[in-house]
């Protein structure tokens, strides 16, 4: 969903001591500070619907709601998709 600012929202989807997630946070972290784009994070543990669903390929990222990327974040790809 994009939000009221006109940005898209993204979310990335992680799990505790996941060595890929933290490379995820990096490529959104330059993202945000070059684009302004937001992003938030959210883990799938204790969360049985997204565990089942993303479960073998975190980190995901969504870009309002749609599965974009997943495993290691491709930054050229995210930033195309994100119009920049």
């Amino acid at each position: 969903m994009t939000s009221s600012t006109g940005s898209p929202d993204l979310l990335l989807l992680t799990r505790p001591g996941c060595h890929l997630c933290a490379d995820a946070r990096k490529v959104l972290d330059r993202i945000r500070l070059d684009l302004g784009i937001g992003w938030r994070e959210e883990s799938i543990d204790g969360n049985d619907e997204l565990t089942s669903r993303f479960g073998e390929e975190i980190p995901v990222l969504l870009i309002d709601g749609v599965q974009r990327d997943f495993w290691q974040l491709d930054e050229a790809r995210i930033r195309r998709l994100l119009g920049a």
